[in-house]
């Protein structure tokens, strides 16, 4: 009898995407990703170029960005789980590919300025409040209870794919497209989406739950997190690594101008070094199948990431840092793959959404929130400072974690 434990190894890294289903979609978030992430390279040498290299300009538009999410995470999360998640999909995919295509516009006309650039961001993000819950919830629907956590791995693989390919093409493509043809390349991306979600046959759960009050919903969701002795935990550790971690969208750029002295080619190569390691440590994830100590996992995971942030603040010139953001990627990609598996399967189906929109606060809203007070820092203590504090923060909260039993134990 052929089971996923017995299979090869490399049978096993790639077993969710056995399901045709869950393949369309991952292939066509793929693409989609990579225009997501040449628009975050060309969104922010823009804003650095509108603004003479002010670091705090970065911070206002990831301010902008974490402000929507967090005032509409949790109500995209309750809309997930009360509506049919492949129309709520269409609609916002539709939606993104307008918001790209508007940045497009701006960058292209005479009138490009920073508080265009944060309404649109903040329209952008009010959109991905209510798209990210609903393509997480819908993913577990499509594949086998035991493929879950290589279904995960296999969706941070498709991001980190596109986070090494794309920032390195944006670099290169930046010269002769502009920022604008950049923006209206992430707006064609989205087409493919667009037709597998009206190809897919939605199981009869994905059509939406039970239709309770907004409150209520809400409230039960964070009961249930409460409840678990697993759950504050990693939230905890998850939600302190976004936050005190300066993002890549952030620290690379000011890195490469202001510490490496690089140009938009050698910003590209820190993005693909990030990159590759997140894919690597996407591939080992997801080969190790249903890991039984998946607290050991995201514990590690924290650790590595840490001692890479720390040596990515002492480099100097290209090479180091790429072997460092290499490292940094591994850990980081150990940590969001295990702590969207816990979330995902420590709770009721009828409740993903919600909880997977706690996920979308975290990266999408906390992660940004976080970048504000990094990019104002970046101009008193320096990018390196910046980096320092982060692992020094996040180090500590990982030995409080490394203490819970429960968390070792799960």
């Amino acid at each position: 009898m052929s089971t996923a434990a017995s299979r090869p190894a490399r049978a096993r890294t790639f077993e969710a995407l056995r399901n045709p289903a869950f393949r369309a979609l991952w292939i066509a978030l793929l693409v989609s990703a990579l225009g997501t992430w040449m628009q975050i390279v060309s969104l922010s040498l823009l804003v650095l170029r509108v603004t003479k290299d002010s670091a705090l300009a970065l911070g206002l538009v990831s301010l902008a960005q974490a402000a929507a999410f967090f005032l509409l995470s949790f109500v995209g999360g309750s809309f997930a789980d009360r509506l049919d998640k492949r129309r709520l999909l269409l609609v916002t995919q539709v939606l993104l590919a307008a918001c790209a295509a508007a940045f497009g516009v701006i960058a292209v006309t005479n009138h490009v300025s920073l508080p265009l650039i944060l309404t649109v961001a903040f329209a952008s993000s009010a959109v991905l409040s209510f798209d990210q819950p609903a393509r997480s919830a819908l993913v577990p629907m499509l594949v086998a209870p035991e493929q879950l956590t290589n279904a995960v791995a296999l969706q941070s693989v498709a991001f980190s794919a596109a986070s090494a390919v794309g920032p390195a093409l944006a670099g290169f493509l930046v010269g002769v497209l502009g920022p604008g043809g950049i923006f209206f390349l992430n707006a064609a991306s989205f087409l493919g989406m667009l037709v597998v979600l009206w190809r897919l046959k939605v199981p009869e759960g994905a059509r939406g739950g039970e239709r309770r009050p907004l409150g209520e919903s809400l409230r039960e969701a964070l009961r249930a997190v409460r409840a678990d002795r697993v759950l504050p935990w990693v939230i905890l550790g998850y939600g302190t690594l976004l936050f005190c971690g300066p993002s890549v969208s952030l620290i690379l750029p000011l890195f490469s101008r202001t510490t490496l002295h690089l140009n938009s080619t050698g910003l590209g190569w820190l993005f693909t070094a990030t990159g590759i390691g997140t894919i690597l440590g996407g591939l080992i994830v997801a080969s190790l199948g249903e890991v039984r100590r998946k607290g050991l996992l995201f514990l590690g995971g924290i650790a590595l990431w840490v001692a890479a942030l720390v040596a990515f603040g002492f480099a100097r010139s290209l090479l180091p840092a790429m072997l460092a953001l290499f490292a940094f990627g591994l850990g980081l990609n150990a940590v969001q793959s295990t702590a969207i598996t816990l979330m995902q399967s420590r709770v009721e189906r009828a409740m993903r959404g919600r909880l997977m929109s706690v996920n979308t606060l975290l990266m999408m809203g906390l992660r940004p929130l976080g970048d504000f007070p990094a990019g104002a820092l970046a101009g008193i203590i320096g990018p390196p400072g910046v980096v320092w504090l982060g692992a020094g923060i996040v180090g500590a909260v990982a030995l409080l974690l490394a203490s819970r039993r429960p968390l070792r134990e799960v």
